[in-house]
């Protein structure tokens, strides 16, 4: 069998990028982009904000409902599989949109969205286990997260052109557009994926020899052990879901409709925001690599809670600016560092499963965030209240990793 990590490039880094792909039309694409259609969108079809946070849960609805089944598609399909149909089902549910001409027919097809999403992020996140080695799967993890960032620079650009040039119904036009670029991707990454290393005649990448591998691996723990732990960063992970999908589902909202700006404005916001983004996931998975994934957490859950009391608080436009560079610089980092985190306490055979039941609580704090932000909006006239909240859930999320305790 080859040496793995001797003889660049190991086939691990095509599954990174394939993973890199696939977060870019399951999550950058068939969620994210949501945020710079909401404007356009809302007007068109008279959305209200309670209105606009129902089709953001609509979408984590779906994606709590394929977590819940991802572990059986998984055994019936295999991870390879089961990412194939979650991506044509995104696909597919957001070609539909483009026809959709009331909420609830935009609310269904969003669910439908989250369905598919749910189905190819899950077994993505948990291939990082089976391909890489404990010290490796931070930085794994956080590559393929870059996906959302670039799919957040895409709709940045995308989106407000093809609106200027459509008119009011441009955002029918960026739904077909963006759904058939899913379609291409989910192509590729069927080309590209793989579910394990023997089926490439390779070894896990940074595996060492029985007698050092033996010597580092911590014991594995048992049942109730593991779920203590995945108690512990299922509530962390609840604390992020909740949190970060008011900021990216709103900010865009809040700028054009609080803050006056102009959509090709906020576009160039939203377009940093992803540029931005690129780092968390490499960045602060390695870190987290090299310091735990306590102070990896720790580190970017306080990034994230100034970011919001940034944008919460009625101050001028610089400390908008940094808002946006203080998100951006930690937003997709979380996912990356709890992936490796689960890889690290459940062990290969165990992480798709560990990350599914994390992944379950995340949705619940996804479902929870936009319908209470959008109904709060609805009744205070700002997302001032909502963003201030999201910080005060940060600093508990802070409080939770410092009682993180190292595996094994």
């Amino acid at each position: 069998m080859p040496a793995v990590g001797k003889s660049p490039p190991h086939y691990g880094w095509v599954i990174v990028a394939a993973g890199t792909l696939t977060v870019f039309a399951c999550l950058g694409l068939g969620r994210f982009a949501l945020g710079m259609l909401l404007p356009s969108m809302g007007v068109s079809l008279g959305l209200s904000y309670a209105e606009m946070g129902y089709i953001s849960t609509a979408n984590f609805i779906g994606y709590l409902t394929a977590v819940v089944v991802a572990a059986a598609m998984i055994r019936r399909l295999g991870e390879r599989g089961t990412i194939l149909a979650g991506l044509l089902l995104v696909a597919v549910s957001m070609m539909l949109v483009s026809q959709a001409d009331s909420f609830i027919e935009v609310l269904v097809l969003y669910v439908l969205t989250g369905m598919g999403s749910g189905a190819a992020n899950v077994p993505i996140m948990a291939l990082v286990s089976h391909w890489f080695v404990r010290r490796y799967r931070g930085k794994a993890a956080g590559y393929m997260v870059v996906g959302s960032g670039l799919g957040i620079i895409l709709t940045g650009v995308l989106v407000p052109a093809v609106n200027a040039a459509a008119g009011i119904e441009g955002w029918r036009v960026n739904w077909l557009i963006l759904g058939i670029v899913v379609l291409v991707t989910a192509t590729v990454c069927g080309l590209l994926l793989r579910n394990r290393p023997a089926e490439k005649e390779l070894a896990v990448y940074g595996e060492e020899p029985a007698a050092d591998t033996a010597a580092s691996t911590p014991p594995p723990p048992s049942d109730a052990a593991r779920r203590r732990v995945l108690a512990h960063l299922g509530a962390i992970y609840f604390l992020f879901g909740a949190t970060y999908v008011i900021y990216v589902t709103f900010i865009v909202t809040a700028m054009v409709q609080e803050r006056g700006m102009s959509e090709a404005a906020a576009g160039q916001f939203w377009i940093w925001l992803g540029v931005l983004s690129l780092l968390s996931g490499p960045v602060f998975g390695t870190l987290s690599d090299r310091i735990g994934r306590k102070g990896g957490l720790i580190t970017v859950f306080a990034l994230q809670m100034t970011a919001y009391i940034l944008v919460a608080a009625p101050l001028g436009p610089v400390f908008l600016y940094l808002s946006i560079a203080l998100f951006g610089i930690a937003a997709w980092s979380i996912p990356s560092i709890m992936a490796a985190a689960v890889g690290d306490t459940m062990g290969p055979e165990h992480a798709a499963a560990g990350f599914g039941t994390i992944t379950l609580i995340f949705g619940i704090g996804q479902i929870i965030g936009p319908a209470a932000a959008g109904a709060a909006a609805d009744v205070t006239g700002s997302f001032s209240i909502s963003f201030a909240l999201a910080a005060v859930l940060a600093a508990l999320a802070i409080a939770l990793a410092l009682l993180l305790r190292k595996p094994g």
